[in-house]
């Protein structure tokens, strides 16, 4: 069990992932083709690639996510694993181009696509080049990167919602994100280990089967502690599951 954050009320408004207005990453315009309808329920650890993106440097939350993200995703069988954070340099270092051409080349039977950062309406933020990455542009890089295979992708950010609209609604995807596309998600303080809703995440992985094992028990995990917190308005994450994904397992499962 990773260790529960404990915070007073009042801070909990200051470690809600929010960042400051910054400039909106243009979409591009990339031909779709059709999304394969046939179910899929289970992919070979070696045919995962995963992409993991920490986005904003200024909570160590963040980065501790997806360097545990990456263990567990290992210890699963999953070799072919991407990461990006605002602590990296070259062409590690999560700006929007950066982030941009790596999913536009994720490949692989299946993709996982992980993002942990401070989030808006319009998007998730990359404070690297201070740009805001939006679905428009999500959307097309996955098109692309993983065309009709298998695709997780989870969102764990303020506002994240927005990621699942009628154009990133795909039958071969899966889409998790940590709040409603008009709520905060919170954890990103300063002295946190964990997102809360990474931190539900991470903790689902060890008994869960299916990826709709780990949407519903993290959801859960996160209204628990939100209520033990004592959050008003609390965060209420999102899902959504692409008919020929449904019921896919987790590599290894």
């Amino acid at each position: 069990m990773f260790q529960r954050i404990a915070v007073v009320v009042v801070a909990l408004l200051t470690a809600a992932c929010v960042p400051s207005s910054e400039e909106t990453l243009p979409s591009t315009q990339v031909a779709s083709g059709p999304a394969s309808s046939q179910p899929v329920t289970s992919v070979p650890p070696a045919g995962w690639h995963a992409m993991l993106v920490a986005g904003d440097n200024n909570s160590p939350a963040f980065d501790n996510g997806v360097d545990t993200l990456r263990d567990r995703l290992g210890s699963m069988g999953v070799r072919d694993i991407r990461l990006y954070s605002g602590t990296s340099s070259g062409t590690t270092l999560a700006t929007s181009a950066n982030v941009l051409r790596g999913l536009r080349s994720v490949g692989g039977e299946a993709c996982f696509v992980y993002v942990t950062s401070h989030g808006e309406e319009r998007g998730f933020y990359l404070r690297a080049d201070r740009r805001i990455f939006g679905p428009d542009a999500l959307n097309s890089a996955l098109t692309e990167g993983c065309g009709a295979a298998p695709t997780v992708v989870v969102v764990s950010a303020c506002h994240s919602g927005t990621f699942i609209n009628s154009e990133t609604r795909r039958p071969n995807r899966i889409i998790l994100t940590a709040a409603a596309t008009d709520r905060t998600s919170f954890g990103c303080g300063a002295d946190d280990d964990y997102t809360y809703y990474d931190q539900c995440f991470l903790q689902q992985l060890d008994g869960a089967r299916t990826w709709r094992d780990v949407a519903l028990g993290t959801k859960s995990c996160v209204e628990t502690l939100e209520r033990r917190l004592g959050v008003r308005r609390e965060s209420r994450p999102q899902m959504f599951f692409g008919s020929a994904v449904a019921d896919l397992h987790l590599p290894g499962r």
